[in-house]
């Protein structure tokens, strides 16, 4: 039990931790206005593990602590070729509409602050990612988790086809 406990600790700390978006949120009442807090996290590993988790409370440091948890719950691993991502990809979610594309080694990050924040979690070297239509931070990043989970890598594709990478691409294999 002991052993258990130290090693998620040990784990839970060598993730990297990024706040994406923090705000106030005022709801009306009888007596005028309650204010809470929302926050936006991102958590990962730098070598392909991420999780994006949402979080609300009274206060500040409570609602980052709730999208901590929850980032930590929901955590994927995102497939990484040579430092970026496998293919291009357009991703929806609501209103928000974000393009990825694969980058040429020694290219980096160029993406605006929301996104930027998830793939430097991921680990994801070089990549270039524009953000289209809503730019509502929710929104893109819930876009952006979505084109990462459907990303594919060539193994995958031919292990869900039944065929080799060689068939595949249409290469020998060396």
């Amino acid at each position: 039990m002991n052993y258990q406990h130290q090693q998620r600790n040990e784990e839970e700390n060598a993730l990297i931790e990024k706040i994406i978006d923090t705000k106030r949120v005022a709801k009306v009442v009888k007596g005028g206005r309650n204010f809470s807090f929302t926050a936006i996290v991102v958590v990962g590993d730098r070598e392909g593990k991420i999780g994006v988790g949402n979080g609300k409370a009274n206060e500040i440091v409570d609602a980052i602590r709730k999208a901590k948890e929850k980032a930590v719950k929901s955590m994927f691993t995102v497939p990484i070729v040579r430092g970026t991502v496998p293919h291009e990809i357009v991703a929806r979610f609501g209103a928000s509409k974000v393009l990825i594309k694969p980058a040429a080694p020694g290219t980096g990050v160029i993406a605006g602050n929301t996104t930027r924040a998830i793939f430097e979690a991921a680990g994801i070297e070089n990549v270039l990612c524009k953000s289209l239509g809503s730019n509502t931070p929710t929104n893109v990043v819930k876009a952006t988790i979505q084109g990462l989970k459907d990303m594919r890598t060539i193994a995958d594709v031919a292990r869900l086809r039944n065929k080799s990478v060689a068939e595949l691409t249409g290469r020998e294999e060396k």
